[in-house]
């Protein structure tokens, strides 16, 4: 009988094999560690900035509550990083331990082979000795062998001595090694522990903000309230522009359908008229090549009654051209149904509206950051950016309409062919209805948040009346 237990140490083994491979091909690399380290360390940077441009107004605001945010977990993100690189650093000095026992040990061995050759070379050291030991051969050949034996074994001696000075000096590289990376380590936990006094720094100022804030509920509340409105006033207007277009579409489509119907009718009509006259034409003829052999032959031919004259064959019903199956209306034509495929084959590569900025407004419902009963929605991304700040398309089309929102800023609709990309929040506009832009062109300015002391804008991005996330179109960072 098998005995299990004496195989389930190699059972459990060979069960956590894949586990273990899976992780090992997962760890980040030692280059992946430091180029993160390093990303990292320009969104704090950029987080810092943000901090200070909102600091800058003279109440606390949510600006600076999210940017403490952000750098509150940009920086958890940077002590793990650095924490993984520690692990590194101490892989590489535990292997360091090993190379120096293993290198101690072959110096060891080394160094007692070679005291047992010299201890031999001692004993055997008189030149007669060696002479004696070559002349007592039994033959010529054997004395060569001899002589050669002794020549092998001064060079082998000489090969442990080289050893052992090689092994001596490799052991002290590895020492030296071991030294720096030791040294490295201790820098690199200074560095965390600084970090980790700055977190606790972050987190403090974070929740007096946070305490302040909760303080100004109502004046919160009342803001809340404003953006909903202002949001209802631009769904409104982007609503309406849409439903417009594909309304426009149909009716495009709906009279390009009948004008090919009535080409179709009309090209019938002409083929049957020709058909008729062809078919009595050819009747007209057989009838007159009748007449003309009774003529000839008068005693030997009967007149024939006259035929009436026969039907034409129907002719096959003609084939009518079915209009090519479109999946959208707004992808009627096919520079809309090419502007629509390009701008998905560019899906999450599609440049960012704003130069810099940094998303302070995600997609979708969202929880309020100081009230958590609260939640806001949000119909696009919300871009933080400088005041002033150039707004661009961010992708090739037609300005479909420019809307003013009272307090809201203003609106400009752009199409690309069943898609639309809204801009809200604009301060100006440098485009009209009916423009063509290139991705990149400049349409406005980024209209400006006084409470946060910061430029803003909203990217919208629509595929007919369905909201689409922007994050999944936009690049990112």
């Amino acid at each position: 009988m098998l005995n299990l237990k004496k195989f389930l140490p190699f059972i459990l083994i060979l069960g956590l094999l894949p586990a273990l491979l899976n992780a090992q091909a997962t760890q980040p690399s030692r280059e992946e560690l430091e180029h993160r380290k390093k990303e990292l360390q320009k969104e704090i940077d950029e987080a810092n900035e943000a901090l200070k441009v909102t600091k800058k107004s003279t109440r606390e605001s949510l600006g600076q509550l999210r940017a403490l945010r952000d750098k509150i977990t940009l920086r958890t993100r940077l002590i793990n990083n650095i924490n993984e690189e520690i692990n590194f650093i101490n892989g590489d000095i535990n292997s360091a331990y090993r190379d120096i026992k293993t290198l101690e040990k072959d110096l060891d061995t080394l160094k007692s082979q070679y005291a047992q050759l010299v201890v031999y070379a001692y004993k055997n050291r008189s030149t007669y000795d060696m002479l004696n030991f070559i002349f007592s051969s039994q033959s010529f050949n054997d004395a060569i062998k001899r002589y050669q034996y002794l020549k092998q074994y001064r060079d082998y001696r000489r090969r442990q001595a080289d050893n052992i000075l090689e092994t001596q000096v490799l052991l002290n590289k590895k020492i030296e090694n071991l030294r720096d990376q030791k040294d490295k380590r201790a820098g690199t936990l200074k560095t965390e522990q600084e970090q980790r006094n700055i977190l606790e720094t972050d987190k403090k100022e974070k929740d007096q903000v946070l305490t302040q804030l909760k303080g100004r509920e109502q004046e919160l509340i009342a803001d809340i309230n404003k953006n909903k409105k202002d949001a209802q006033k631009v769904q409104i207007a982007i609503q309406v522009v849409i439903r417009r277009e594909i309304e426009a579409a149909r009716k495009q489509a709906e009279e390009e359908a009948a004008a090919k119907r009535k080409a179709l009718e009309e090209k019938k009509r002409r083929e049957d008229a020709a058909r008729k006259a062809a078919a009595a034409a050819a009747a007209a003829a057989k009838a007159n090549a009748v007449n003309d052999a009774v003529a000839d032959k008068p005693e030997k031919v009967e007149r024939p009654a006259p035929e009436a004259p026969s039907k034409p064959a129907p002719a096959p019903p003609a084939e009518v051209e079915k209009p090519a199956r479109v999946e959208n209306v707004l992808e009627a034509t096919p520079e809309a149904l090419a502007l629509s495929e390009s701008f998905e084959t560019n899906r999450g590569k599609l440049p960012w509206p704003v130069t810099s900025g940094n998303i302070i407004g995600h997609f979708g419902k969202q929880q309020h950051a100081v009230m958590e009963r609260i939640t806001v929605e949000n119909d696009g991304i919300i871009i933080g950016t400088s005041k002033g700040a150039a707004v661009r398309a961010i992708f090739q089309g037609e300005v479909r309409k420019v809307v003013i929102i009272p307090g809201g800023g203003a609106l400009v609709i752009i199409r690309h062919g069943q898609y639309f990309t809204n801009y809200v929040r604009l301060q100006t506009v440098n485009v009209k209805t009916g423009d063509k832009v290139n991705t990149g062109q400049v349409i406005g300015t980024a209209g400006t948040n006084e409470l946060e002391n910061q430029g803003e804008v909203e990217l919208q991005i629509y595929k007919g009346i369905a909201k689409q996330n922007p994050e999944s179109w936009i690049r990112r960072k």
